[in-house]
Formats: structure tokens, C-alpha cells, sequence
């Protein structure tokens, strides 16, 4: 079958150079992330004094105001002109810690040249530039807890996420002290990013003086139990300040096994309407994805539905749509609605400086 259906597209180059873009996209974000499991707490673990990521090394930071990498990339949507800073933005990437596991090295370094390179022309190019309306990037490498983490025994993977997630706080810590200066901020994150932005966000706003700075919390591609959090409250419309959002995207009518047995409720957002209200909100409604061409802005991709705990979409709307036969959107959950969040970023900013005056 596979064979029948290349020798088709080869047949028609046009509907092949539309298929392939597909399977770009796909494949590009692929390398970033996966489904990943719920949040949940881990235990504490020392990280010896001599194993800190040195966060004022700008090295360690995938995209930083004060070097020039793959978060200052334009494509249609960003303004040409340099724009007013109004807020920062502190990114989490996801998992691109894929490759086969050598010496049994569980975390990523941050000294890892080609899989640096992987995370910058993926998710912080594709994924961190939706958040940069009026905004600026800080996104730390960290050592990244390898893929499989996810697939074994709770008990085994635990050491290797806190790791993880001490770098991500002494990396905020570092941004809080010296890169803030006053500035409100927005959490974003996918994947094992959100595993670890969950944490961030109890551990430094939830009932503590710095909520008052925070514009949102995008926190995407993994489930959020509606018990989590117990100060912060998810955004029940497009401008409300100070909450968090998130969603799950999967083909409509398709449901994971394991989000099926899943017995708690999740938080999900639309990034349509940026409300929890069921309903399908038509694609006319989506402003445009970004998919395989960083440059092209692709209209009314999919629409979006809220079904349980995810987010249903129609099949990307894009020539050679026939031949996508993904269920799992997770590796499009920020790229399907690229625009919008972008949109929604400058309402938000807007709406808490105004609250702010």
C-alpha cells in the first residue's frame, strides 16, 4: 500500500510538493515531543553545587534578548519594525531528547552542540515565536529528561525530571534577579516543558506576590488536572490576566486509551475562543497556522472543539490533506493555532497594563 500510494503522488508533483510539506511539518515537530503523562510531584533531590547549569553563561540559554538565535526569526505575522517591549516571556521547550539512550545517560547536556541545534530550528523557531507579540524570549537548555522517561516505572524516571526541573528553577531564578527588572511575564510551555512549568507556577506565583506580574500561563500538550492548582484559576475568556490555559490536540472523535482511563477532570482552553465552553468553533474562526513553512501563514487550518479532557480539531485543512491520516495533533497543539496565539498574547498584554493603570 505504501508503495501504490508514492508511486500516486510522484504522479503529481504538485499534490507530492503538498503531501511532503505535510509530512515536514509533522516530522519537524515530531523530534520535539510526545503525549506525555499527567502532572504529578516529585521528590526532592540534591544537585550537587558542582552540576548548577550556569545561567549567566549565555550558552545555556536556547533563546536569550542578548544574542541573536531562532526566537528573533519573523515570518508574516510579526511586525517588521522593532516593537515596544511590554512583557517578558519565559518559554519552556519540549522533549527533543529522542535518540537512542548511550551509557545509560538518562538526562540531555547542555553541551549536547547537535541536539542544541535540534531544539532551536524546531520548537524554539516553530513553537517560542508565537508568544513574541510585543514580547521577548528567554527560553534556558536544561538537561532534558530523555523520552523513555515517560515509559518506565515511576520510581526510576523520578530523579531524572527533578534534575530537569532544578534547572529550570535556578534558571528562573537567574531570569527573576537579573533579566526581569519589573517586567510582567508569561509562562509558556509544551510537552515536558508543561511537566515542568506546572511546577514553576506553584513554586514561585501560586499565592506568592509575583501572581500580581504574571499576564498568563500558556501551558500546552498535557493535561491539567482542574485540582492542581489551588490558587491560580484557568482563563475563561480571551482577556482575563493572572490565569492559565492549555489544551490537548487530537483528530475529532479520536481518543487516546489513555486519556480513557484517565478518572480526573482536566482544565482545557480553546485557543479559538480562549473559553472552556463545549461547541466546535468553526476554523473561519483560526487566523492561521504555521506547519513545514516557517514563512507561510496557512488560513483556517483546523477548527477547534472541546470534547472531556481534549481538544478536537477537523484534519488539517491544506492540500494533500487526504494522505494525513495522524490522529494525534499533539505536535501541532501550538503551531495549528500559531496565529491566534499570537493575537492573544497583545490582548492579554494590553488588557493587564490597562488593569495595571
Amino acid at each position: 500500500m505504501i508503495v501504490v500510494l508514492i508511486m500516486k503522488i510522484n504522479k503529481t508533483p504538485q499534490l507530492k510538493r503538498d503531501y511532503l510539506s505535510i509530512v515536514c511539518f509533522s516530522f519537524t515537530l515530531f523530534i520535539t515531543c510526545f503525549q506525555l503523562n499527567v502532572f504529578s510531584q516529585y521528590k526532592s533531590e540534591i544537585i550537587l553545587e558542582d552540576s548548577i547549569i550556569n545561567y549567566s553563561n549565555l550558552k545555556n540559554w536556547a533563546a536569550h534578548p542578548n544574542k541573536l538565535d531562532m526566537s528573533d526569526s519573523n515570518n508574516v505575522i510579526h511586525k517588521t519594525n522593532t516593537s515596544t517591549i511590554k512583557a517578558h516571556v519565559f518559554f519552556i521547550h519540549p522533549t527533543t531528547y529522542t535518540n537512542k539512550l548511550v551509557n545509560d545517560q538518562w538526562n540531555a547536556s547542555v553541551f549536547d552542540e547537535e541536539l542544541n541545534e535540534k531544539t532551536e530550528n524546531s520548537s524554539i523557531l516553530y513553537q517560542s515565536t508565537a508568544f513574541r507579540n510585543n514580547t521577548i524570549i528567554f527560553a534556558p537548555r536544561y538537561r532534558q529528561a530523555h523520552i523513555n522517561a515517560f515509559y518506565i516505572a515511576k520510581e526510576k524516571s523520578d530523579s531524572f525530571f527533578e534534575m530537569a526541573y532544578q534547572d529550570i528553577k535556578n534558571a528562573f531564578e537567574y531570569y527573576l534577579k537579573n533579566e526581569n527588572n519589573g517586567f510582567p511575564i508569561i509562562i509558556a510551555s509544551h510537552s515536558q516543558g508543561t511537566k515542568h512549568a506546572g511546577r514553576l507556577l506553584k513554586e514561585f506565583f501560586e499565592n506568592k506576590d509575583l501572581k500580581k506580574k504574571l499576564i498568563c500561563a500558556y501551558i500546552i500538550g498535557m493535561p491539567i488536572p482542574s485540582t492542581y492548582f489551588s490558587d491560580l484559576k484557568p482563563c475563561e475568556d480571551e482577556n482575563q490576566t493572572g490565569c492559565y490555559v492549555g489544551w490537548r490536540t487530537y483528530k475529532r472523535g479520536f481518543i487516546p486509551e489513555d486519556i480513557k482511563k484517565e478518572n480526573f477532570k482536566c482544565i482545557v482552553v480553546n485557543p479559538l475562543s480562549w473559553k472552556m465552553e463545549t461547541g466546535v468553533v468553526e476554523k473561519k474562526m483560526n487566523p492561521g497556522g504555521v506547519l513545514s513553512n516557517y514563512k507561510k501563514l496557512v488560513p483556517m487550518v483546523v477548527d477547534a472543539e472541546i470534547h472531556d479532557n481534549v481538544l478536537w480539531s477537523c484534519k488539517p485543512d491544506v492540500p494533500g490533506k487526504i494522505f494525513f491520516t495522524k490522529k494525534n495533533f499533539h505536535i501541532g497543539d501550538i503551531n495549528l493555532f500559531y496565529a491566534s496565539i499570537y493575537k492573544n498574547v497583545g490582548n492579554r498584554i494590553f488588557q493587564f497594563l490597562k488593569n495595571e493603570n
